[in-house]
């Protein structure tokens, strides 16, 4: 056995905001069968309900999209600290007069995930020069002072705003883990490569798209979500399209359903019921 396949094939990730995407579908012949009164009076209790949870605070945020296509009409992104803090909102937005009025279609748990290949690589080859045994105690906590350095450093990506751009773009994926080409058995210095030139695609958009990586393993039916913010819709369609000829992609990637909507401040929800 190699010195390398000796070690853990796992790498390294930190964790930030919990994340809820809801799709609701509205159930207009309910919603126009109220009087205008009854309308104006549920947007007004949603309204003041939604708009508070608009403005970022401590790593909790809520935003509201009207979804294009037949998956759905709306779609709200909920960031919170905690798994509870989103059923807590998801609670709370269940009671509104206006829930009466939406169906939900489908929804996606995830955390916020940021993948640490590169200190993987060196802390792990580090340990192991040391003589130190993968899963020891002493293992364990030299890895833990790791992660510990990395949240600090990298807390506004844990920790993010939705960010303010007038189109989102969500979708589920996974790595191929079939007959013929199987992400999981791939040696990890091979996937550090192949994630190395995946990131350099996204970072020549960094002006253009703002990018989002959820992890949602054993959360979800997905491994990842992702999610994209954009001023121009485009950029989404140019991004994936260029990102599908790399080779992590081309060999490894699945994609699930692609939700595109556009911002809604919650003070405008009426617009969108028309």
């Amino acid at each position: 056995m190699t010195p390398e396949a000796a070690l853990p094939a796992v790498p390294l990730t930190v964790e930030g905001a919990s994340v809820l995407h809801q799709m609701m579908r509205i159930r207009w012949s309910a919603w126009r069968s109220l009087s205008a009164t009854a309308q104006m009076e549920a947007l007004d209790e949603a309204a003041r309900a939604l708009a508070p949870m608009e403005t970022p605070s401590d790593g909790r945020q809520s935003a509201l999209f009207s979804l294009l296509g037949h998956k759905g009409d709306l779609m709200f992104v909920h960031f919170r600290r905690s798994f509870e803090e989103l059923n807590l909102v998801e609670r709370d937005l269940s009671l509104l007069h206006i829930a009466d009025y939406l169906e939900p279609v489908h929804s996606y748990l995830s955390v916020v995930e940021l993948g640490l290949y590169e200190s993987t690589s060196k802390t792990y080859a580090a340990l192991a020069e040391r003589g130190i045994e993968p899963h020891s105690d002493e293992w364990n906590r030299e890895i833990e002072a790791v992660l510990a350095r990395q949240r600090a450093a990298m807390s506004s990506r844990l920790w993010p705003e939705v960010p303010p751009a007038k189109y989102i773009c969500f979708y589920p994926m996974d790595r191929r883990r079939g007959e013929h080409s199987n992400w999981y058995t791939v040696p990890m210095a091979e996937r550090k490569r192949m994630m190395e030139l995946h990131g350099q695609i996204g970072r020549r958009y960094a002006g253009e798209v703002r990018q989002i990586i959820t992890g949602s393993i054993g959360f979800d039916d997905w491994e990842w979500g992702v999610d994209l913010f954009a001023e121009d819709p485009l950029v989404f369609k140019k991004l994936i399209y260029e990102m599908r000829f790399d080779e992590v992609s081309a060999v490894y990637a699945l994609f699930g359903s692609f939700y595109v909507g556009v911002r809604v401040a919650a003070g405008d929800l009426g617009k969108v019921l028309g």
